[in-house]
């Protein structure tokens, strides 16, 4: 078995700011993560309530950037804790974080995040993870799926942050797996990142219920994805992951069907394939997941990144409404079905190991 080259250093944010509320101390997962922050030469500013409060620059450039370095270690409230479902991905969403440091031109969390984008890390962990075990076998996504029940109950970790990013601030996520891993429920964890840090993960006990996923895009659009891993090192890591027998995935969100997408997303199969397709035992998993975007978001994200060349333009274009009526331009069809058909053909034939989950 070829082995994977030695990760580089990994990426590691550090923010500028932290803030950590009276409630927060009162955890001692909260004190653990300011004793973290400290011993990284990290200021904390101990607030006197739980109310965060920033006094934003009337500038929304230099208002953008001072809420994405700074980071508030708050107690999640009880309706931060209460599981969502989250199809198609997962039967439930777990929330360790809100935010992310990440500077992604298309994220996702712009517009449905309230407030300036500060990434807010929650103390009471404990409470946290009780949630978990009255939702086992309750989900509709993998528990009651004939495809996917052998995952069983799937629980989310990034839907609102990139747990990964802020690991070595926090320590939520190596606490997540190794609940996992002593639990020993027909259970399963998911997380997505788009950095490499993977170090403190690997001789965790995960009790093979944990699932890492990369989320990657060729290298060409790295441009797009600001503050991130290299998408080499993103790969790289995932390997390590694997052979420290974690199941793995690739998430290759969100697709852009630019000039030139298929030169390049072929690049990016190519590599995964060189990286995974010797590991013995894999249990590999994609997931594709295409460009789109809200009138809110959209918005949002423009007067984030006004330089940005991502074209959130109308052409091609098609309007989609949620359940709830809310609007998302997507791909039209014609696009869409392009996109499928190569995007399962290529995989199919370079990594016939792998189970595409959904395509969205």
């Amino acid at each position: 078995m070829a082995t994977a080259l030695p990760l580089a250093r990994p990426r590691l944010w550090q923010p500028r700011r932290v803030l950590v509320t009276a409630s927060a101390l009162g955890w001692e997962h909260g004190r653990a993560m300011v004793e973290r922050l400290r011993a990284l030469g990290v200021p904390v500013e101990e607030l006197p309530t739980d109310r965060v409060k920033l006094d934003m620059p009337d500038d929304p450039r230099r208002a953008y950037a001072e809420a994405k370095s700074t980071l508030a270690i708050v107690v999640a409230s009880p309706s931060k804790r209460k599981l969502q479902p989250i199809a198609p991905s997962a039967d439930w969403r777990v929330d360790l974080a809100e935010g992310c440091p990440a500077h992604c031109n298309y994220c996702y969390l712009a517009g449905s995040l309230k407030g300036p984008p500060i990434t807010r890390v929650y103390a009471n962990l404990p409470e946290i993870l009780d949630e978990l075990p009255p939702h086992l076998g309750q989900g509709k996504v993998t528990s009651r799926s004939r495809k996917r029940a052998h995952e069983g109950t799937t629980y989310e970790a990034s839907c609102y942050t990139d747990p990964l990013a802020l690991e070595h601030l926090t320590g939520s996520l190596s606490a997540l797996i190794d609940y996992m891993g002593k639990w020993g429920a027909d259970a399963q964890l998911r997380f997505t990142s788009k950095f490499d840090a993977v170090e403190p993960l690997l001789a965790l006990d995960h009790g093979g219920r944990v699932r890492m996923r990369a989320s990657v895009n060729p290298p060409a659009y790295a441009r797009f994805e600001g503050g991130t891993s290299r998408v080499a090192d993103r790969l790289r890591a995932l390997r390590r992951m694997g052979e420290a027998g974690y199941k793995l995935g690739l998430t290759i969100a969100p697709i852009i069907a630019a000039e030139g997408w298929r030169e390049a997303y072929a690049g990016l199969i190519a590599d995964a394939a060189a990286l995974l397709n010797d590991l013995p035992d894999a249990d590999l998993t994609v997931e594709l997941i295409t460009h789109r975007y809200t009138p809110g978001s959209k918005a949002v994200l423009e007067s984030w990144y006004p330089g940005s060349s991502l074209d959130m333009g109308s052409e091609g274009r098609a309007e989609k409404r949620t359940k709830f009526g809310a609007v998302k331009h997507v791909y039209d069809a014609d696009t869409m079905r392009e996109l499928r058909r190569w995007f399962e053909d290529r995989i199919a034939a370079e990594l016939p190991g792998a189970r595409v989950l959904y395509w969205t």
